[in-house]
């Protein structure tokens, strides 16, 4: 059986999953969901995600949901030593991250600033908010930077899993009219990222159709 991927391409949560099954070159089936095709409340999707939600994969008739669930499943299942090592303390430089990302920066990044501000439209924006937002994602960026390491990539000189949840948003991170401190680390991790082909084929998507859109 073929894996199938549940979502729309100009989710970042969708985009995570897919930038690692890019990686890991698995063959697979993606089955547009949410946004303009509906289906999420459908008795059959709430079936397998009970909470109507984008990503949810089917490998095999493993059905997972949460995108962070599904790339430790990916890698665990997929992944081999590169994506989930044997050791555990080698695995926890990854989660670590992924754990960072879900904690402290989604909310800031993706709920304070792309949510509050891009999303939201121009004459419901809480400009002060958003200026918060925006500062604080820029805080957590430097120490981000600072704590980047001498590695290519975040835990070491190949990409990990500890790339992806971070990575797949500094697309929008560094397109959008935000003010950003200097970030010379991060912007060379950036770049690397940008020369991967599946990076560029599943994070580094137009998102114009979501501006000032808060539903579809």
């Amino acid at each position: 059986m073929v894996l199938k991927i549940w979502g729309r391409r100009n989710s970042q949560n969708v985009q995570k999953v897919m930038w690692l099954v890019g990686e890991l070159g698995l063959a697979h089936k993606h089955i547009p969901a949410g946004g303009p095709f509906g289906g999420l409340d459908a008795p059959e999707f709430l079936a397998m995600n009970p909470n109507g939600l984008v990503p949810v994969i089917d490998d095999s008739g493993a059905v997972v949901w949460e995108s962070h669930a599904i790339l430790r499943y990916l890698a665990a299942a997929h992944g081999g030593k590169d994506f989930w090592p044997a050791d555990p303390f080698a695995r926890s430089l990854s989660d670590r991250w992924i754990e960072w990302c879900a904690q402290l920066w989604q909310p800031a990044f993706l709920g304070g600033v792309f949510w509050a501000g891009y999303r939201t439209p121009k004459a419901h924006r809480d400009r002060a908010a958003v200026a918060r937002a925006v500062a604080r994602a820029g805080d957590l960026m430097l120490l981000l930077e600072r704590n980047f390491g001498q590695g290519a990539y975040l835990t070491g000189e190949r990409l990990s899993l500890g790339d992806i949840p971070i990575g797949s948003s500094l697309y929008r991170y560094f397109t959008l009219d935000i003010e950003r401190p200097k970030l010379p680390k991060i912007e060379a991790w950036y770049a690397r990222l940008g020369e991967r082909p599946a990076f560029r084929e599943h994070v580094m998507v137009p998102y114009d159709d979501l501006e000032g859109r808060l539903m579809f």
